[in-house]
């Protein structure tokens, strides 16, 4: 018997569609898995036949189970199959009905004991899914909301017991939560209302927010440097529909968009220690690249405190990106393009040489001193 389903496979921040193909045959038993699969999927066949045999399903045992992810060119990375593939192999041992999984993709992970798992995304992998005519996804409840962004209609489930049983009739689509509004984040956005002195350091900020000029901060330790560059997103404009798809699409990817959230409409602000390489910044990395700081700070700011003790290729890597609004990550398989439009705001300390005509043309070197210009958050003395 031979079954399939579709998912889609993340490229960067674009989805690719997958073919799971579930063939059984006669023969000794065993379970393989086809396709370029990395290891996370070729461990998912210990997942799927645990979580099959947990929802009380029947495991094929006497017959040889193979699944191939089409197309076999495309790297395929991520527990995000284990759902299809458990359907697949259900629908091809006829425990679904013939038809059940036309029109609806999937896409998820599962627990050993049949639960659905959320996985990075969500939100890419149901634009996929209506570019290919779908109109469900089958996918963990916590990424319901997040998947109804895209216009396709989710089916969240909590387990592999219930996707059964809404492919079988037995059930209707569950709700869909409301995502959260992003909104109510505003609340603990921090602005220029809490600041307390630095007139030049206020006015800098404002101009660089109308303008959408990147910044740099210079001046000795404990002036504020620092809580005056986390206040910028707060004076900044909320992001129009289209910019806050296009950054809820580059967190979903990156997986630090929290369950349940709507678009991000607040400008996202980012702040890399200074030991972060090249790839954390930029993206890349093992694999299929994924995005950087940089492409995480899309319509938003990218913070770099202590600028000078940034690694030199790690500077030098930002320079394409701001001037052209994007990243290329070129390896031998492809490339992928992360968009990176930024305003870059640094941080540097200030260090003055104090001359001391009693000690000749040596002097001291000391950190320049605030004395009457500070800067305070409200409420403290």
């Amino acid at each position: 018997m031979l079954a399939r389903t579709v998912t889609h496979a993340l490229v960067g921040i674009d989805p690719r569609r997958v073919e799971v193909e579930a063939h059984l045959q006669g023969g000794l038993p065993a379970f393989a898995i086809v396709g370029l699969a990395d290891r996370a999927c070729q461990e998912a066949k210990e997942r799927v036949r645990s979580g099959i045999s947990s929802a009380e399903l029947e495991w094929p045992t006497k017959q040889r189970i193979t699944v191939n992810l089409a197309p076999a060119s495309l790297r395929k990375e991520g527990a995000g199959f284990d759902l299809p593939i458990a359907l697949a192999v259900l629908a091809a041992s006829e425990q679904l009905p013939p038809g059940a999984l036309d029109g609806h993709a999937a896409f998820g992970e599962l627990a050993l004991d049949g639960r659905l798992r959320p996985v990075p995304g969500a939100l890419v992998a149901a634009e996929g899914a209506r570019r290919s005519g779908l109109s469900h996804l089958v996918c963990a409840r916590e990424s319901a909301a997040e998947v109804a962004l895209a216009g396709v209609e989710p089916v969240g489930v909590s387990h592999l017991a219930e996707a059964v049983a809404y492919l079988r009739g037995e059930r209707d689509p569950p709700d869909v939560p409301p995502p959260d509004d992003d909104f109510e984040t505003l609340a603990g956005v921090s602005d220029l209302a809490d600041v307390r002195g630095q007139e030049r350091a206020r006015r800098a900020l404002e101009v660089a927010a109308a303008g959408g000029h990147n910044l740099l901060l210079a001046g000795p330790p404990g002036t504020g440097k620092t809580m005056l560059a986390r206040r910028l997103p707060g004076i900044l404009p909320l992001l129009g529909d289209a910019a806050s798809l296009e950054v809820t699409r580059i967190h979903s990817v990156a997986g630090v968009l929290p369950p349940g959230s709507g678009v991000v409409r607040v400008p996202p602000f980012r702040a890399p220690h200074h030991s972060a390489s090249v790839a954390a910044l930029v993206g890349g990395g093992g694999g299929i690249p994924r995005p950087g700081e940089i492409s995480l700070a899309h319509h938003g700011v990218l913070f770099l405190d202590e600028l000078p003790e940034f690694q030199r290729p790690a500077v030098e890597a930002l320079r394409q990106p701001l001037e052209d609004g994007h990243v290329v990550v070129a390896r031998a398989g492809g490339r992928v393009v992360f968009p990176a439009r930024i305003q870059l705001v640094a941080a540097i300390i200030l260090l003055v040489v104090r001359l001391d005509p009693g000690r000749g043309l040596g002097g001291t070197r000391q950190p320049l001193r605030a004395s009457s210009s500070r800067c305070e958050a409200r409420g403290r003395p």
